[in-house]
């Protein structure tokens, strides 16, 4: 992967053909994509639940005491409705950002927030091996299901089914994306800043998706968070000059 990428941007300096340049934006989404169906190879041969049930306890005091599912199923299955697709359409954060950059006719800034991007949603990726687990519908099923099935739902159950991956959890690589996404367009494109803010709230619905759909645990949900930030930090500190240079 890192080969054809490359491949790619050597031969976009050697023909001056900024067609080239477009390939290599949107194939590194491609990239990221393989990579995450890559961490099925670490799913472990047995797995004791030992952190899944610690989780569990957090979910139901954040559900029950804090009051969060009465919260959701208020106003009966709109707000869940809404929480699943956001949830389903966290597939499309990447070529979102990209065309927002492409159509705000900021293509030199697509890789910087590349960089932010994929360091957010990777991170989440290198740290599955160390926390083997399985999401709240598989280890718990029926418990704390939502109380509403729409047909956002239906479309997720079936897509986790069939492409998920069974290696962890946590941290949940969904939010951890969303976020990084969100702090990259806030950094890259701010004379536009309602791609940014948007897409920040958009990651919080993404955060509270993953734990009401019983995607993820509220721990996986926190840990992507702060495993987001932490790699766009990073990101930024390796490359802030060319963040500067292609601001201004």
């Amino acid at each position: 992967m890192c080969l054809l990428t490359y491949v790619w941007s050597g031969l976009e300096k050697e023909t001056n053909s900024a067609a080239f340049g477009v390939i290599r934006d949107w194939t590194a989404l491609l990239y990221i994509l393989i990579a995450y169906r890559e961490m099925d190879w670490f799913t472990p041969p047995f797995k004791d639940f030992r952190l899944e049930r610690a989780w569990l306890l957090w979910d139901r005091a954040l559900f029950y005491d804090w009051g969060l599912k009465r919260a959701i199923e208020s106003l009966g299955p709109a707000i869940p409705g809404y929480l699943e697709l956001c949830y389903m359409l966290v597939y499309a954060i990447g070529p979102f950002s990209v065309a927002a950059l492409y159509l705000s006719r900021r293509p030199e800034r697509v890789e910087r927030f590349l960089v932010a991007y994929a360091a957010g949603t990777l991170a989440s990726y290198a740290l599955f091996p160390y926390f083997p687990s399985d999401p709240p519908r598989i280890v718990f099923p029926g418990t704390d299901a939502p109380l509403y099935s729409t047909p956002f739902r239906s479309f997720n159950l079936a897509l986790v089914s069939g492409y998920g991956i069974h290696s962890s959890v946590f941290p949940s690589a969904h939010v951890s994306s969303a976020f990084a996404a969100a702090w990259g367009l806030m950094r890259v494109l701010p004379e536009r800043p309602w791609f940014g803010r948007g897409m920040m709230m958009y990651a919080v619905s993404v955060a509270v998706a993953t734990i009401y759909g019983r995607y993820h645990y509220a721990a996986d949900a926190a840990a992507g968070f702060f495993t987001g930030l932490l790699a766009l930090g990073i990101a930024l500190r390796r490359g802030s000059n060319q963040f500067e240079a292609g601001i201004r």
